[in-house]
């Protein structure tokens, strides 16, 4: 009998040098063997590709703090929509469809599926100086319509979710993917989280693969360790790990066997601890 515990949520990054095919054509066989996993993606790469393209440069924001996010205007919202919950999502579906996958493609606009906030007032550094912006399309999500993925999974069909979410007075946000997977994988009560990308996890030198920080159990290494988009995947994971998530993992995507590796412990792994009850 299949438990919450049983589901497995994925977020593939959307990072430059990522080869979908062979994560898509391993996730398809875990789904054949009857495991139940989520897929959440990414799609910053081709939405900076597409920016350019539409003479529309990204711009990102640098928090005090170091975390860096996509400045979204109205303009850079329908771009990102575009190529996340249009080329990418359905790109996704139509390859695990091929593959057997009876895959359902959704953005957490579609039925409310990830309701967010938006941040009124950003805090930001822009040449050095602090500055806030008030008119940025973007947020967090802060719910999860988990009975629609336990509908969509109980009839045997498999979510394939990206951003944007949408607000409650239906305007909808740019939202952290991997933030938006951290916050789906605890509504779902899902055992394990996967953070793949195209680094092999949190590198103590960023330019040295071999840096690799293999265990979380020193938090403030780790968040000392991340810099600029890894500090995202960072706090998605300690988010997961709060809301309930037995174990989550930062790792690579690319490469034949990723999800396995991952699943392994092959990369940063973040667990959650137990008390033990009694003597």
């Amino acid at each position: 009998m299949n438990t919450a515990s049983s589901i497995t949520v994925i977020k593939i990054g959307g990072g430059e040098g990522i080869d979908l095919a062979p994560i898509l054509e391993e996730f398809a066989q875990r789904i054949a063997g009857g495991e139940r996993i989520v897929l959440v993606h990414g799609g910053s790469h081709e939405t900076n590709v597409l920016s350019e393209r539409l003479g529309c440069p990204p711009r990102t924001i640098t928090s005090p703090g170091g975390q860096v996010s996509r400045r979204t205007d109205r303009q850079t919202l329908d771009i990102f929509t575009m190529v996340y919950a249009g080329r990418i999502n359905k790109r996704v579906v139509e390859d695990l469809r091929r593959l057997g996958v009876d895959a359902v493609g959704l953005s957490g606009v579609d039925g409310g599926l990830w309701t967010g906030e938006r941040k009124t007032a950003i805090r930001a550094v822009e040449n050095g100086r602090t500055v806030v912006i008030r008119d940025d399309l973007s947020g967090k999500v802060v719910d999860v319509d988990a009975s629609l993925l336990h509908l969509l999974l109980g009839a045997g069909r498999t979510p394939v979710l990206t951003p944007p979410a949408i607000t409650r007075d239906g305007v909808a946000i740019n939202v952290d993917a991997d933030r938006a997977a951290a916050m789906t994988a605890s509504a779902l009560g899902a055992g394990t989280l996967l953070l793949l990308s195209n680094v092999p996890g949190v590198l103590a030198d960023p330019a040295d693969p071999a840096s690799l920080i293999g265990r979380a159990s020193d938090p403030e290494l780790v968040r000392a360790a991340a810099k600029g988009r890894m500090k995202n995947k960072v706090l998605a994971a300690e988010e997961a790990i709060a809301g309930g998530v037995g174990r989550v993992v930062i790792g690579s995507a690319n490469g034949a066997g990723a999800i396995g590796r991952a699943l392994s412990g092959e990369g940063t792994v973040f667990e959650r601890i137990t008390e033990r009850v009694g003597a």
